[in-house]
């Protein structure tokens, strides 16, 4: 009997240890995007909250997802096109290790910044759980726009450049 009671103890032990620490919140235009820091795949340091004043992209991706990847090439062209107006993407790899996303950045050579994500980063932005996904974010913090799923590359291009002209 005392031996069962410690196993069950030890699986409620495991199965605590492995429940996620914190219940997504839905986010939506308007909310203020929650803030994260890490160091980029490039090595170099990233800080959404260094980022205030510009308009930013936050792209959630994996390298196993075709639209994501089909994705990257426009994105590319957005950082080309707006970057000196103060636009930024930064993309958020979901992948199971930074191995294999600098794979994929070797293959699509990325001009912006991409960070390692994982269930706690997907999870203050509302539980990550279909990709793509993309935060467009206004100079002041707030989000601006949502995608999810496969949507045209194009889709936010106008959101952008509105964001941009509201900013100057």
């Amino acid at each position: 009997m005392s031996r069962i009671l410690v196993a069950a103890f030890a699986l409620l032990l495991a199965l605590a240890a492995n429940a996620p620490a914190k219940t997504p919140i839905k986010l939506k235009p308007g909310d203020l995007a929650p803030q994260f820091a890490r160091g980029d795949l490039q090595g170099r340091p990233f800080d959404l909250k260094a980022q205030r004043g510009k308009i930013v992209l936050i792209d959630f991706w994996a390298s196993w997802c075709p639209p994501c990847i089909i994705a990257i090439p426009h994105l590319n062209q957005l950082q080309k096109k707006y970057g000196a107006r103060g636009f930024q993407v930064v993309g958020v790899s979901m992948d199971d290790s930074a191995n294999i996303t600098k794979e994929t950045m070797r293959e699509f050579r990325f001009n912006y910044p991409v960070v390692l994500g994982e269930a706690k980063l997907g999870n203050l932005y509302g539980g990550v759980l279909g990709l793509p996904q993309q935060f467009l974010i206004g100079a002041d913090g707030k989000i601006l726009a949502i995608r999810s799923g496969d949507f045209p590359p194009t889709a936010l291009d106008k959101e952008i450049a509105a964001a941009l002209s509201r900013r100057q």
